[in-house]
């Protein structure tokens, strides 16, 4: 399960690391990037195509709220619903509709992932995950739009996960669907299934490295979150 990541860029250098897209409504977030031990529950930028905007032709940025919402579901106090496994999500009851034509890419420079050390669950040892070269890139994901009783619409998002590539496998059974560039526009197309584009990123171009178990706490949230840390002196 993917349930932290890190944007350590501020919000313009994000949006030109996606060109193609729009910038959007967006602004409200620049006071919130970087993001050093981002959570469930909380806005980040995402890259949508929304149809129902007939001013916008293309992909453009959008904030969104990380917690998938599809009607009639309302927010949970625990276990937000974070992540969709990609078997069976086309017809899988909660993901199906989103999946077929409300696809987006979620931009991030790293994610962590725990590995349970001991075999109890107890004292994980978090690692986190990102591109050998440091570029940002994009996760795939669907997202909804939940209407509000108050009146509000919020838009949400979860990530697809997969099976694990071989780094991956080390340490935990899943990662998130990680996109090639040239797929993005695919994966937001209104082709009903891409299917083939879920599957494990090429291992060659990742690195992963330990960092501090204080990350487990989203309140630890400074830039030294992300720091290599030595396994022999913890």
């Amino acid at each position: 399960m993917c349930r932290r990541v890190y944007i350590n860029a501020a919000l313009d250098e994000i949006v030109g690391s996606f060109p193609f897209a729009e910038r959007g409504a967006i602004d409200s977030l620049s006071d919130r990037l970087p993001r050093y031990n981002g959570f469930p529950t909380e806005v980040y930028p995402i890259i949508i195509r929304d149809t129902r905007n007939p001013n916008v032709m293309g992909p453009v940025f959008a904030p969104a709220r990380w917690e998938f919402l599809p009607p009639p579901m309302k927010p949970r106090r625990r276990q937000p619903l974070i992540n969709a496994r990609c078997e069976g999500i086309a017809a899988h009851d909660l993901f199906q509709l989103a999946y077929r034509s409300r696809r987006c890419l979620i931009p991030l420079n790293g994610f962590f992932e725990w590995e349970n050390v001991s075999g109890t669950g107890r004292n994980k040892q978090p690692y986190v995950i990102a591109m050998k070269d440091g570029s940002p890139f994009a996760l795939a994901g669907l997202w909804e739009i939940w209407h509000h009783p108050a009146g509000i619409d919020i838009r949400n998002f979860a990530i697809v996960t997969c099976a694990p590539n071989k780094m991956m496998a080390a340490i935990r059974d899943r990662m998130p669907v990680i996109l090639h560039r040239k797929d993005y526009e695919r994966w937001m197309s209104d082709e009903p299934d891409p299917s083939d584009l879920m599957k494990p990123f090429d291992a060659e171009a990742m690195t992963m490295w330990p960092v501090t178990r204080r990350v487990s706490n989203f309140r630890n949230a400074g830039p030294d979150i992300i720091n290599r840390v030595d396994l022999r002196a913890t």
